[in-house]
């Protein structure tokens, strides 16, 4: 697959979390400026990556960040959810206590959203924190799991549960990397896409809207547009204690719920995100009275992305039961993000577990 993007001028989105300040930037070609663009000589960095993005983009990464000054040293992890675990959290641990890494070293997450969150908790938590760079090579991760400082690691049925808040030094979004990007992985990133134009409605829904017909290659102004809205809301609640950041989980409470009682293997995150997202829809349709035209918009939207059109291979009664578990849940209700129209998110909705399991089973024969 050929992403499309040449060498050009790069977007720059500046994110303000807690006391952190860091800016996230766009490009065709950045990886080869890596070490520019940080500018820490006399350290040393950890880059951690997974088998599929070292074939392609561990040695430009680690040379430029060598031309910056870094003594470098790098892991390769097997690829996969799977990877998101307590004992590779422990690799990397060891790993970085064979290093002698003190506080003023780095850790660069080289990969999707599960290096880095992994990558990103490991240096949360290696002696109270470490420097962080975020170095995402797909969609989802470059709108959505590298920008607002949310590190994790998966626990039993629990996605994300063991975790904290963490913001990078910098996010480098290296548009190159998507041209190595399978298929599904692309579609897998376009839900985070669509999200992010429901959320926002208006300009960025039709950008979202006239790029869904070239998902391959997204336009840096389109991915900008999405850094800003994840942005602006990350600002104002940096920790999830206001209650406005939860928005930026819409179609994610049947969407986790889908993707681990398929063991992750059954649908990626983002194709069960964007099954949650038509739940989503279509319980805007019957709690919050969204319109009829604006639900089926969304729709059309989902399926433009390439995402999946209905829940298959996955027992709605297994999705049902997990809902409930999921780590947002108050006295084991889960609480939804609805929309009121596109654009305006209402969040804390308590749907009924009849309605649950109802527009469960609807997802399987749409």
């Amino acid at each position: 697959m050929t992403a499309g993007h040449g060498v050009g001028e790069s977007v720059t989105v500046a994110v303000t979390a807690d006391e952190a300040r860091y800016r996230v930037t766009i490009g065709a070609g950045l990886l080869e400026r890596l070490g520019e663009l940080y500018l820490r000589p006399g350290t040393q960095a950890l880059v951690v990556t997974d088998e599929n993005v070292a074939l392609h983009y561990l040695e430009p990464a680690v040379a430029a960040l060598e031309r910056g000054g870094l003594r470098v040293s790098s892991t390769v992890l097997p690829a996969g959810e799977h990877t998101k675990t307590a004992a590779f959290l422990a690799t990397l641990y060891d790993r970085l206590y064979d290093l002698g890494a003190g506080r003023g070293d780095t850790v660069v997450a080289l990969g999707g959203g599960v290096i880095g969150d992994l990558a990103g908790y490991a240096a949360a938590t290696f002696q109270r924190g470490l420097h962080l760079v975020q170095a995402p090579t797909t969609i989802l991760a470059m709108v959505d799991a590298a920008v607002g400082g949310k590190v994790a690691v998966d626990y039993r049925a629990g996605k994300n549960y063991v975790g904290t808040f963490y913001q990078p030094d910098l996010v480098v979004a290296d548009l190159r990397t998507l041209a190595t990007l399978p298929a599904r992985q692309v579609r897998s990133g376009w839900a985070e896409i669509v999200k992010h134009g429901l959320l926002a409605g208006g300009e960025t829904l039709a950008l979202t809207e006239a790029g869904a017909a070239r998902p391959q290659a997204p336009e840096p102004r389109l991915l900008a547009a999405d850094v800003r809205l994840k942005a602006a809301v990350v600002a104002r609640d940096p920790r999830e204690t206001s209650g406005e950041r939860a928005a930026l989980n819409l179609g994610h409470t049947i969407g986790h719920a889908i993707e681990v009682a398929g063991g992750y293997d059954v649908y990626t995150h983002g194709e069960a995100v964007g099954l949650g997202l038509r739940a989503a829809l279509r319980l805007s349709q019957a709690v919050r009275g969204l319109d009829a035209a604006a639900a089926e918009r969304g729709q059309r939207l989902l399926s433009a992305a390439g995402l999946p059109e209905r829940l298959a291979g996955v027992a709605p009664a297994d999705v049902a039961a997990l809902v409930g578990r999921d780590k947002k849940a108050a006295g084991g209700e889960a609480r939804f993000v609805l929309l009121d129209e596109l654009g305006k998110a209402v969040t804390g909705i308590t749907v009924p577990a009849g309605l649950q399991s109802e527009v469960i089973t609807w997802l399987t024969g749409r």
